[in-house]
């Protein structure tokens, strides 16, 4: 609540007292409703409001540009269980706040941001720093403190430097969240070929074991985490990616201190009707005591469908299949768009104990079988 409430305070003065006179200023948000319901035993209702004002500015620096983003995460949910228990949560936080410098080639931003990369859609080996969900249609995500610079080169090729800190919490596919009070550091180099790109990207940070396993497995402090990233993306009429990352811990204690995903995906928009997209994607997770070994090994997929009805209406549809475990992950998506109203209507079968790759775990509102709900309005 503190840094919420000091880096509210600070971009709220710099609005006031810069903005003013620059070149545009403008504030809208999202409010959020949603309801859920999942039958099974237990018996799970939810319903909730969330709503994100956002405040957004632009203006010239000579021949360069300012601009820069405030927005606040504020929703509240209420669940039953087993209609003789109910649940309350809340909370409110920042959701962005950051500045950005640019120029022809080149930006630099600071604050709280996302930053998100890669070729893949589902299931994403370089899911570093955010948590998108699939099946999300609003595609929320927290962000990462920290400093982010990006040039462009002539050709389209682009470089990003990235430095981050006071980011504690686990993000993106970790287990072990970061070494409190310590930076972290990374790099991106993304080049274009004669049908698509290509990408290598490197991160460095200090991960804290211990945080997270029981006191007789304790490491006796931080461990250094270095991450690699390959992904490339081609269109042969058929799209086509590949996406890759090895994540090593310099640890002689942890279970594994290696792991291995590797990710490949085809996406098609068939000449059907209004156009039916089909999108497929397969993972492979290995981890082991060497680079690339398999002691032990997961293996999901993901295929998603997509059709617009019409102007205003669009079916969706998304099965995952965990090989491993033998289980299934069903969702189907109704959708209405308006002007400033969108509507969802989601229907969901799956396995009793939710193991989805970097999302909740075990027993939550999507566990077994239900429906939900959800109304937003833009402004």
């Amino acid at each position: 609540m503190k840094r919420f409430t000091h880096s509210l305070l600070f971009l709220l003065a710099f609005f006031t007292s810069e903005v003013i006179y620059g070149q545009s200023f403008a504030a809208d948000g999202q409010v959020i409703g949603w309801a859920a319901v999942n039958p099974g035993d237990p018996f799970l209702a939810q319903g909730g409001l969330r709503y994100i004002p956002q405040f957004t500015f632009s203006y010239p620096v000579g021949k360069l540009s300012m601009e820069g983003e405030v927005s606040a995460d504020i929703w509240g949910s209420t669940s039953l269980f087993n209609t003789d228990s109910i649940n309350l949560d809340k909370n409110l936080s920042l959701y962005r706040a950051w500045i950005k410098l640019s120029g022809e080639q080149f930006e630099v931003r600071a604050g709280l941001q996302k930053i998100n990369f890669g070729s893949a859609s589902m299931i994403r080996p370089l899911m570093w720093f955010d948590r998108l969900d699939p099946k999300d249609p609003l595609q929320l995500t927290t962000g990462v403190y920290g400093l982010l610079g990006r040039y462009y080169f002539l050709n389209n090729a682009n470089i990003w430097l990235w430095l981050l800190y006071g980011n504690n919490a686990t993000k993106g596919l970790e287990i072990y969240p970061t070494k409190k009070n310590s930076l972290e550091y990374g790099g991106r180099a993304q080049l274009p070929l004669p049908i698509g790109e290509m990408a290598f990207t490197y991160h460095h940070r200090q991960a804290e074991p211990d945080d997270v396993l029981p006191a007789s497995m304790a490491i006796g402090g931080p461990c250094p985490e270095n991450r690699y990233g390959f992904d490339t993306k081609v269109d042969l009429g058929v799209g086509l990616w590949f996406e890759g990352a090895l994540i090593r811990q310099e640890s002689d204690i942890l279970p594994y201190n290696n792991a291995t995903l590797l990710n490949a995906g085809a996406d098609y928009t068939f000449d059907l009707g209004n156009g039916i997209n089909v999108m497929a994607e397969g993972l492979f997770y290995l981890q082991g005591n060497k680079p690339f070994g398999s002691d032990m090994k997961v293996v999901f997929s993901g295929i998603s469908v997509n059709y617009p009805l019409t102007i205003i209406h669009s079916i969706s549809a998304i099965v995952f299949a965990d090989f491993s475990n033998k289980n299934l992950y069903r969702f189907i998506n109704w959708n209405m768009t308006f002007d400033r109203w969108s509507f969802y209507l989601m229907g969901f079968w799956n396995p009793e104990t939710y193991r989805l790759p970097g999302f909740e775990q075990g027993n939550s509102i999507f566990s077994g079988a239900g429906v939900q709900a959800m109304a937003v309005f833009n402004y």
